[in-house]
């Protein structure tokens, strides 16, 4: 008989990206009769909450370094580097009560640097073995690869949510680095794997969608970009604001229709049947958009390199279109909706996760 395994899931806060993507991850552990705690903060628990039933939740609160209205996103970082590990250490001190009282077996965390234990096995969640650093520091990208490299050693396994070979979302972010030996590819991740669409439209009509998430002030700016673009296009656009501890009412001005949350299945039937998708280049958001055969255009953050370099490289692959916000104006042209991908991505996605799974649990 297989063990069943006290897990401590803990994602990163910085927007609910990186959340949405554990809960995939969450529902197959779960599918295999382990037991789960998830250690966040109470805005990230509500996501779980409702999804998932049958969770222990811990307040375990992660980094949040914020955007800044006038800094590119990687100044803003650097000036906030000293918090950040102190951060990271009193996340690892903190881990040990943790596992302790709990009785955790296994902690698996998302980009959260110091939730590592020797005493227990332990799983780092990352797309990004290389963050990308602005063009004229690019020679200075080695010192990011060697710092997150340090932290992935100290795992048991890192986890990257991509495939590994040419059928790949994260590019150089992950495929032109020496990997370190307890990688692991698991395919991407989406909420909205293997769910059915309701033959009904959610929204009953013709509709673009605009898709929210990142944290403010740059979540608002871009909202109000795209709302005085389209408010006069003649199609309603319904925007999804990514704020699950408010209310999943709707509120309508004129042609601008908001839900301030939606279970996965309602905002799955909403976006499949827009005629186009606005969003972030965020990494979930991508991953999810190719679940459901949707392409998009992609809006990267400004100064997120991140988000940058995944606009650039995937509208290249020709997966999405991609503009800067700074240049979103009346003449906007939204893309087509649809994409070409096969259901090889969904189908090694699958096989790389249940893979990795076993290799975890079971040894």
């Amino acid at each position: 008989m297989k063990k069943k395994h006290n897990i401590l899931v803990c994602p990163l806060e910085w927007g609910l990206g990186h959340t949405g993507r554990m809960i995939p991850l969450v529902k197959r552990l779960q599918e295999r009769q382990n037991n789960i705690f998830i250690g966040t903060g109470k805005e990230h628990q509500l996501l779980f909450r409702n999804e998932l039933q049958g969770l222990t939740y811990i307040d375990f609160q992660g980094f949040k370094p914020g955007y800044s209205r006038f800094l590119p996103q990687y100044i803003a970082l650097l000036l906030k580097i000293p918090l950040l590990f102190y951060h990271i250490l009193t996340e690892h001190i903190r881990l040990k009560h943790i596992i302790h009282d709990n009785e955790i077996d296994i902690v698996i965390s998302d980009n959260r640097f110091g939730l590592w234990n020797k005493k227990i096995k332990s799983v780092y969640v990352t797309h990004l073995p290389v963050i990308p650093f602005p063009e004229k520091l690019k020679c200075l990208e080695w010192i990011g690869v060697r710092f997150h490299r340090f932290f992935i050693s100290k795992y048991s396994f890192c986890f990257i949510p991509d495939l590994p070979g040419e059928l790949n979302v994260s590019g150089r972010l992950t495929h032109e680095v020496r990997l370190t030996e307890n990688i692991r590819f698991i395919g991407i991740l989406s909420r909205f794997e293997n769910k059915l669409s309701s033959p009904e439209n959610k929204a009953g009509f013709k509709h673009n969608t605009l898709i929210l998430s990142g944290p403010e002030p740059q979540r608002g700016i871009f909202r109000q970009k795209i709302v005085e673009i389209l408010r006069h296009s003649g199609v309603p656009i319904v925007i999804l604001e990514g704020k699950p501890g408010n209310s999943t009412g709707v509120t309508t001005s004129g042609n601008i229709i908001s839900y301030n949350h939606l279970p996965s299945n309602e905002m799955q039937n909403i976006i499949s049947e827009s005629e186009s998708v606005i969003t972030r280049s965020g990494y979930t958001s991508i991953m999810e958009l190719i679940s459901l055969n949707c392409s998009a255009l992609i809006v990267p953050t400004p100064g997120q390199t991140e988000q940058e370099y995944l606009a650039g490289y995937l509208s290249a692959k020709g997966w999405f279109a991609t503009v800067s916000q700074n240049k979103l104006n009346a003449g906007l042209t939204l893309p087509e909706k649809k994409a070409l991908w096969t259901g090889e991505i969904i189908d090694e996605s699958r096989n790389l996760l249940e893979k990795a799974l076993d290799e975890l649990l079971n040894q």
